[in-house]
């Protein structure tokens, strides 16, 4: 008989072994652990398991299945968490509504607002987390001073403009960004007596030259919304933006939900603090 073997023993007192064997079976020892002396006895061996090498080498293989494992999840809660990117493929032809929900015309601005207009009139475009300010740089009927035929107007003066209302110093939003009309500040920038200021940082940005800048710390312009003007039906439309990407998007139509057909007109108050650079 192989000395890894032996036969079941025979039924002790308790009858113990009853439980664990049947007799007349053979059962391995495990043979690594002993060996066959000179004596035919047999002895424990020289080269017994490495205990401690097989538990290193389990837990190596376990931590390995979870590493990969809890690496999968670990990516899989990184994509699940980071928001998708979302926006447009391109600008949308969106129609202006009045802050009571009508029509916007032309002739409504030229009605209604005008160059000492200081409340903010915004609205969002392309995306509905990008608001604009709307501007009409002619002076009142039958005043004087304001701005005609100026880059990017439209109606029938060419007076109305509508730009980013998030500055692009840190993205100060409306209210603390403005238009602030002649008088406001003490400061002018030539004949320039108005202008749309960041009360936050103080840049300041030129309406009638595409929101180009007056004082830092912004260093690029406002992004301008294109605006068209529907002679027929006297309605204003904005169509696209020109200029740098609106200040926290990595470009103008990504990073957020694009607005309806329909964008309506909001009123704010100004934040007015004359600091300047």
């Amino acid at each position: 008989m192989r000395p890894e073997c032996q036969r079941c023993p025979s039924l002790g007192t308790n009858g113990d072994s009853a439980a664990r064997c049947m007799p007349g079976r053979l059962y391995r020892r495990p043979s690594s652990a002993y060996r066959v002396g000179a004596e035919g006895k047999a002895e424990p061996s020289e080269d017994p398991v490495d205990e401690t090498r097989r538990n290193f080498l389990k837990l190596v293989a376990v931590a390995g299945v979870v590493g990969a494992i809890g690496g999968g999840l670990g990516a899989a809660f990184e994509y699940a968490g980071r928001p998708p990117v979302v926006g447009l493929s391109s600008y949308p032809t969106v129609q202006l509504l009045d802050l009571d929900g009508s029509v916007l015309t032309a002739s409504k601005v030229m009605a209604e607002y005008n160059v000492t207009t200081s409340d903010v009139l915004s609205f969002n475009y392309p995306l509905a987390n990008e608001p604009n300010q709307l501007i009409n740089l002619a002076p009142p009927t039958g005043g004087s001073g304001g701005a005609t035929q100026v880059k990017g107007g439209v109606g029938p003066k060419g007076s109305i403009v509508a730009f980013s209302a998030i500055c692009q110093h840190l993205g100060c939003m409306a209210p603390s960004i403005a238009f602030y009309p002649a008088g406001t500040c003490s400061q002018r920038f030539g004949s320039l007596a108005f202008y749309i200021h960041c009360s936050c940082h103080g840049s300041t940005y030129d309406p009638t030259e595409g929101a180009s800048n007056l004082t830092g710390p912004a260093t690029r312009p406002l992004p301008q919304v294109t605006l068209e003007w529907h002679s027929s039906d006297d309605s204003l439309w904005a169509v696209g933006v020109t200029g740098p990407p609106v200040m926290g998007h990595s470009n103008t139509l990504q990073g957020g939900i694009g607005v309806s057909a329909l964008s309506q007109l909001q009123r704010q108050s100004p934040v007015v603090l004359c600091n300047f650079p």
